[in-house]
């Protein structure tokens, strides 16, 4: 990233995710599957980023409400959001991100007029003060994108840990709550931690204009 730049591009962020090898599957047949998925979509670009700036849903100004318990989001599984994370090591930080969300004051906000779309702002796990402002698309039975406003946010070669936290909460979390609350020990993901791209958690991140 160049000087004074606060979000990798789409392209940049993608190849980021590429250079992290993820864990094995153990399948080498599901391994493959998914590393041709990752070239595949590492040419793509972030739908979601340029439709929110391109109706200012960044802004103040623009309404937003807050959503309900019976917001209707897709029935996916974990091994769906897996699917959508390229990966496992996210999807396992995701009870203990969204432990920090329930405490914060923060809300999960749906727009009057684009239906199937939500905003967040969620607590950074590294810096208390740090909000991250990310939005996520979904239909009846899927999650059609996301973006982030974290630096790796702009990715679509799987998400970041942020937005792949609202999407577990949304989808399994809040249907188990003791999924999040017995959650006391993250050091076993040290290891895993290790061999991810990092620059997601990076304090660069804005949250609204």
């Amino acid at each position: 990233m160049s000087r004074g730049q606060k979000q990798m591009t789409t392209l940049d962020a993608n190849a980021s995710r590429l250079v992290t090898k993820p864990l094995s599957t153990g399948s080498e047949d599901e391994d493959m599957a998914l590393a041709c998925k990752m070239r595949y979509l590492s040419t793509k670009v972030n739908s979601l980023k340029t439709f929110v700036e391109e109706n200012c849903l960044d802004k103040k100004s623009v309404k937003w409400e807050v959503a309900t318990d019976s917001l209707e989001f897709p029935n996916i599984s974990e091994n769906d959001i897996r699917n959508l994370t390229c990966g496992v090591y996210q999807l396992k930080l995701c009870p203990s991100y969204i432990q920090e969300y329930l405490e914060g004051d923060v809300d999960i906000l749906v727009h009057s007029e684009f239906h199937g779309l939500i905003r967040v702002k969620l607590q950074s796990r590294h810096v208390s003060s740090r909000q991250y402002l990310l939005w996520i698309q979904f239909s009846e039975s899927e999650i059609t994108a996301w973006y982030c406003r974290c630096r790796a946010g702009a990715r679509v070669v799987g998400v970041c840990s942020h937005v792949a936290a609202v999407i577990w909460f949304l989808a399994v979390g809040r249907h188990n709550r003791e999924a999040i609350s017995s959650i006391q020990d993250w050091s076993e993901f040290v290891t895993e931690a290790a061999v991810i791209d990092e620059s997601e958690d990076s304090d660069d991140s804005e949250v609204e204009e």
